[in-house]
């Protein structure tokens, strides 16, 4: 399957953001045995933008990453000790704080969140779950940030669609079914995920079964309700729903159902009601309308750590560590 052109020219557009940034992000990625890791991980050095570090230890013969063991590194200590003092308030002991600090998932935690790395991708072996709860015990949130969110970066073949054929979907990874407040509070990290990767004005189109009170039900004023409390948060942003998605896409169908939208028809933030109808919606998508799944972005944490399908490819992966390591790179400019 041919990647949409949309996706060829943003990842052209990530590198080109690495080679202006001029710094080699070290992206930590915790499942080094892992051989589409691997692979990935050759296929980032020799491009020479990041710096891969693998958690594990090196297959025979070596290879172009940098491997860390973590039973055999100098900084176990120190890394067991942060965690002890992040965790203790919850009841670990430093020996449980210790046998954890070795676990590779959070092992690659701490060595974002002490600095020695830039970002991380995870999960082409844990579960979502797994690596969302090392994220938020060991790197955690943002000050101010109340919830961790995730957004999936779409590219489609028609470039009619969203910013140039991309699209931002969420929340098809962390929040189940969440509330009205929670959902504008996903709604505005999707948004600034779009400002951010995308570079554009982010039209954020509220998705339901129906569009400007065409059917009356719970679920839809859940989504009104969103819908008020985003435009109190944000009145600025470009913001509309409840919206079908025929009609947050398709001009012609906007124009007969939401007539004045100013998102309606032109939508490059889809935010879905909940888990079930994001993760359903982008997995259609993805297999058979054959676009591809650029990254899976987490918003909230305090550092870049993003997320893969266990079910990924090496391609996949190269993509979210594109990503992360041009987040990684704003972030170390920020700090500077």
């Amino acid at each position: 399957m041919s990647l949409p052109e949309s996706a060829a020219a943003f990842l052209e557009r990530q590198r080109e953001r690495l080679r202006d940034a001029r710094v080699r992000p070290r992206i930590v990625f915790p499942e080094g045995d892992d051989r589409r890791v691997q692979a990935a991980a050759a296929r980032l050095a020799s491009e020479g933008l990041v710096e891969p570090i693998l958690i594990g230890r090196p297959a025979a013969g070596g290879g172009a990453a940098n491997f860390v063991d973590p039973a055999q590194s100098p900084r176990l200590e120190h890394y067991a000790r942060l965690l002890w003092e992040r965790r203790r308030s919850h009841g670990m002991l430093e020996m449980e704080a210790r046998e954890q600090a070795m676990h590779r998932l959070y092992f690659a935690c701490l060595m974002v969140a002490s600095g020695d790395g830039d970002g991380m991708v995870t999960s082409a072996v844990h579960t979502t779950a797994e690596s969302v709860r090392a994220i938020l015990h060991v790197i955690g949130l943002r000050e101010g940030i109340r919830r961790l969110s995730s957004a999936h970066l779409m590219a489609v073949h028609n470039r009619d669609f969203g910013h140039d054929g991309l699209l931002v979907f969420a929340d098809a990874a962390i929040n189940i079914r969440p509330t009205a407040s929670e959902l504008a509070d996903v709604a505005m990290a999707a948004a600034e995920m779009t400002r951010e990767l995308l570079e554009t004005e982010p039209r954020v189109a509220l998705l339901s079964f129906s569009t400007k009170g065409s059917a009356r039900h719970p679920e839809v004023d859940r989504v009104l309700e969103a819908l008020r409390c985003l435009k109190a948060r944000a009145a600025e942003l470009l913001a509309d729903g409840e919206l079908q998605a025929d009609a947050a896409l398709v001009p012609a169908v906007a124009a007969s159902k939401a007539p004045g939208s100013l998102v309606a028809g032109q939508a490059n933030t889809l935010v879905f009601p909940d888990l079930n109808s994001a993760n359903i919606g982008y997995k259609l998508v993805e297999r058979l309308g054959e676009a591809a799944l650029l990254a899976v972005v987490l918003h909230g944490q305090s550092r870049p750590a993003n997320i893969v399908s266990r079910g990924c490819s090496t391609e996949e992966i190269v993509h979210t560590a594109l990503v992360t390591a041009v987040q990684a790179a704003r972030a170390r400019q920020a700090r500077a």
